[in-house]
């Protein structure tokens, strides 16, 4: 059984060492820049997105928990209740959990918890070259609704 409680302060120390080379990795496949200069570019983007860590006002940040395994996961995401959406910033399964079903598992404890505060819709953006994610997202009934492009233009 998968339960969603918010992430304690001595577990993120932990999230941001999955998450910054993670995203470092995405910037530099998607982005076209060095790896050096995608952290640079990931840490500052969390500096400026979650300021205060876990207690950062408007965001909320979630470990995912199974009852018999401990936590297995990470689930960030920011609540806009005048519009009654909320928006994935990240979804994580940790790799000897992956492949189980809990993500898909993860994402209906999500949508429960988010309808109990009113909001009925969940956006995200998930990486053109992340398959495996686009096919969960897919599978627990979202759809795309736009594509992301970009191109590098100039010198560097």
């Amino acid at each position: 059984m998968i339960k969603l409680r918010p992430m304690l302060t001595q577990e993120y120390a932990g999230y941001m060492a999955y998450f910054l080379p993670d995203y470092a990795l995405e910037i530099t496949a998607n982005y076209d820049l060095s790896p050096a200069d995608a952290l640079a570019r990931a840490k500052g983007e969390i500096a400026a997105d979650l300021p205060d860590g876990v207690d950062t006002k408007g965001q909320v940040l979630l470990s995912v928990l199974d009852l018999d395994e401990g936590l297995v996961g990470y689930l960030w995401y920011k609540p806009d209740l005048p519009e009654k959406s909320a928006f994935i910033y990240d979804f994580h399964i940790l790799p000897p959990f992956q492949g189980k079903g809990l993500g898909k598992v993860a994402l209906k404890a999500l949508e429960a918890l988010l309808l109990k505060q009113g909001i009925t819709q969940i956006g995200l953006r998930v990486a053109a070259d992340n398959a495996r994610a686009q096919g969960l997202y897919r599978s627990a009934g979202f759809r795309t609704t736009g594509v992301n492009m970009i191109r590098r233009i100039g010198s560097r």
